[in-house]
């Protein structure tokens, strides 16, 4: 059907001024459009950026956060403790971090707990908020892989639910709050170190230490072995869920496996427990939070 002229001049100024609209939207070819707000390639808001030199420490997490063993038998020792030890020969994190002894009283918590599970730390966390620090330390996992037996190890998807919580409890309450979080450190090496020395294979046996990996020492049979490597695979699984549960949250970091990964000896050892760090060990573990929080 014929167009009437004044409908075909009306069409076709619509789209001229369609066209104009387009080309002065569109973007040249091979670039991307500019974004008002900071976003990556997902639509997700970008980082805020990282502090690398947070005024105030609060730490959760069990025994070695609380430096058991490491002064005195069955004690803890929070003064040489990695993250919030006042012990200059330690120079703990937040040591590190605040620098004048005399603060370190008023700008450091210490909220972990010996023989805590991850179960724990949604507790732990809501006491931290009550402090509102700058930084919050997590280390938690080895009396969840240290077990009566294996079928005792914490659940793998229980621990993620245990961690996934206690970042939201901190998140919710202080969402301007970092957070640093160490990987559970290795207990094949810990057996290794050990085992060769009567004395830690005797602590071991009559205080039970860690019976999931330390128990019968010194036996290499293919059932202990494989025992010993499903612990380690456990602790594994546990490194993977930090480290995810980390990554989803934009103000935390995790130590990209440094605590599994470090290679301690018998010389950093509690000599009363041969399981828990002494203050030379709390003092490696102060230097690799250091490094990965101060990096810019």
């Amino acid at each position: 059907m014929p167009v009437s002229r004044p409908i075909l001049a009306s069409t076709l100024a619509a789209a001229a001024s369609l066209a104009l609209v387009a080309g002065c939207t569109s973007t040249p070819a091979g670039s991307e459009p500019e974004s008002v707000n900071a976003t990556d390639e997902a639509g997700v808001p970008a980082a805020p950026p990282w502090n690398t030199s947070p005024a105030s420490v609060a730490a959760i997490g069990d025994s070695i956060t609380r430096a058991f063993d490491a002064c005195g038998v069955l004690a803890d020792c929070p003064e040489v403790s990695w993250a919030t030890g006042t012990d200059p020969e330690v120079a703990s994190l937040a040591h590190q971090l605040i620098g004048d002894p005399e603060l370190l009283a008023t700008r450091s918590w210490n909220l972990a707990e010996s023989g805590a599970r991850a179960s724990d730390l949604p507790a732990q966390a809501r006491a931290v908020t009550a402090h509102d620090p700058e930084l919050v330390t997590i280390m938690v996992g080895g009396n969840d892989a240290c077990a009566p037996d294996l079928a005792s190890m914490t659940d793998t998807e229980d621990f993620r639910a245990d961690i996934e919580r206690a970042v939201e409890i901190v998140r919710e309450s202080l969402p301007d709050t970092q957070i640093y979080v160490s990987s559970v450190p290795d207990l094949l090496r810990l057996w290794e170190e050990g085992s060769t020395s009567a004395l830690a294979r005797t602590v071991w046996g009559v205080a039970d230490v860690c019976p999931s990996m330390l128990a019968d020492p010194v036996a290499v049979t293919p059932e202990a072995t494989e025992r010993r490597d499903a612990v380690r695979e456990r602790v594994e699984e546990f490194n993977a869920v930090l480290e995810s549960v980390c990554a989803a949250d934009a103000l935390c970091r995790y130590d990209g496996g440094a605590v599994f990964g470090y290679q301690f000896t018998a010389d950093d050892l509690s000599k009363w427990d041969w399981f828990h760090p002494n203050a030379r060990g709390q003092a490696a573990l102060a230097a690799l939070a250091y490094e990965q929080i101060s990096m810019e």
